[in-house]
């Protein structure tokens, strides 16, 4: 009786989602739900009592100062032109090599990963500027879309990850040691993606530009492209080596854009601070909203046992870390098809994280592989975020844009095994700067 009960909150959560009622609010009502039959078990007047509590615990959390700073730091990258140089400089990389623009999309979210660690952000951005780029070339739209809403996936595996802050918060893992976990994957998934723009460039032989860009323009890209590219070496190298904690890094992005942008390129005015300040608060205000909710769920959840009724359920199965990780993967891969990632995170981490490390799989390890299942799922349907982003940049339907995403989808995929059943891939460099995983 007590499994089918958990087993129906669980699914009443999806199910109050997928019906189109808020996250923050389905996380709520359904957390309130497990606390009344908690209460009705246990008789505990307890249970109403942590409400207030784990409301204000759920975002009265340090790190979680890292969310707003990271996409206070995107947003004025964005008005800062600052995404303008990080694109020409990755074309400049590129050169004239065979379908070049569209690796020159991957490059460029590559970079744009180093700074916000948001799918979509690096959608809206780089896609804004690339996508019409590349059908004035000659590509087909939906080609456009793929290789933009499948390379956005690089902006939560390459640290900063606003996704891996939600992970590490929820389980109380350390974000830096999940930043620097994400380092190696992160290339894959872009090295990935670009040999598959080569394959598929055998078989469509899709535009190459010939044009040679003159030493004087060349000289001009690198020189207005040093300092945006600072941003990144700031963030990573500064976690990497000590100087900063990742929220503090957070902070030393927005003060280095506002610096770069006010000061040096003069693309910005004092004027658009404040409605950039707004942007940023109303879109962490969402994620922060989920993760506050999400506390009197996970509450609900930890009173009823839920994360030991789960584990004994999957380990009657199997006690195989390999069974684990394919059922673990292939739920979340679902998973990200119909929900966010962050509010997918929240709800299944607590839940599956446990029983990972009681099969000897690391947090770290679990950590990158739920990040990176959950993405891909922002680019595929029936709700992938990105996917319908791009879709709209290119005005085109979506049935056509999902055309175009799905071999980069099989790529991911790939790297996505790869990353699962070859643990060093995750942990070596974690390990290398001291990190425990």
């Amino acid at each position: 009786m007590n499994n089918y009960i958990i087993v129906s909150l669980v699914g009443l959560v999806f199910v109050v989602i997928l019906v189109g009622v808020p996250v923050y609010i389905s996380l709520g009502l359904v957390g309130l739900t497990s606390l009344l039959v908690h209460y009705h078990v246990s008789g505990s007047p307890m249970a109403w009592l942590v409400i207030p509590q784990s409301i204000y615990n759920g975002i009265g959390y340090l790190p979680l100062l890292a969310i707003p700073f990271y996409m206070l730091a995107g947003e004025i990258m964005n008005r800062g032109k600052i995404t303008d140089k990080l694109v020409d400089f990755a074309l400049l990389l590129i050169g004239r090599m065979p379908a070049s623009l569209a690796q020159a999309n991957i490059v460029a979210s590559m970079f744009f990963g180093g700074i916000t660690g948001s799918a979509q952000a690096d959608t809206s951005c780089v896609g804004g500027i690339l996508i019409p780029a590349m059908v004035k070339d000659g590509y087909a739209p939906e080609v456009a879309v793929g290789v933009t809403a499948s390379s956005s996936t690089c902006g939560p595996i390459i640290p900063p990850s606003i996704m891996m802050v939600v992970y590490g918060v929820t389980v109380g893992c350390s974000i830096g040691a999940l930043f620097m976990g994400g380092v190696v994957p992160g290339l894959m998934i872009g090295s990935g993606l670009m040999g598959t723009v080569a394959f598929m460039n055998m078989l469509h032989h899709y535009p190459r530009r010939t044009e040679r860009i003159p030493w004087a323009e060349k000289r001009r890209i690198i020189l207005s492209a040093i300092l945006p590219l600072g941003m990144p070496i700031i963030i990573v190298g500064g976690i990497m080596f000590g100087v900063f904690t990742p929220t503090e890094a957070g902070a030393a992005a927005v003060v280095y854009s506002l610096i770069v942008s006010l000061f040096v390129s003069r693309t910005l005015t004092f004027r658009e601070i404040p409605g950039m300040l707004r942007t940023a608060a109303t879109l962490s205000s969402t994620v922060l909203m989920i993760i506050s909710c999400a506390r009197i769920f996970s509450y609900g959840l930890t009173a009823l046992q839920v994360s030991t009724i789960v584990g004994d359920m999957i380990l009657s199965i199997s006690n195989s870390p390999f069974v684990f990780l394919l059922l673990v993967n292939l739920l979340l891969l679902v998973v990200g098809m119909f929900m966010d990632g962050a509010a997918a995170v929240i709800v299944l981490a607590p839940i599956l994280t446990p029983i990972a490390q009681e099969l000897g799989i690391g947090p770290v390890h679990f950590g990158l592989i739920m990040v990176l299942n959950l993405v891909i799922g922002a680019g595929t349907p029936p709700l992938g975020v990105c996917l319908f982003i791009a879709c709209k940049i290119a005005n085109i339907p979506v049935e056509r844009g999902v055309k175009g995403i799905m071999p980069y989808i099989v790529a991911e995929i790939i790297v996505l095994m790869l990353v699962t059943y070859i643990p060093p891939l995750v942990e070596f460099v974690p390990r290398l700067l001291g990190y425990s995983v």
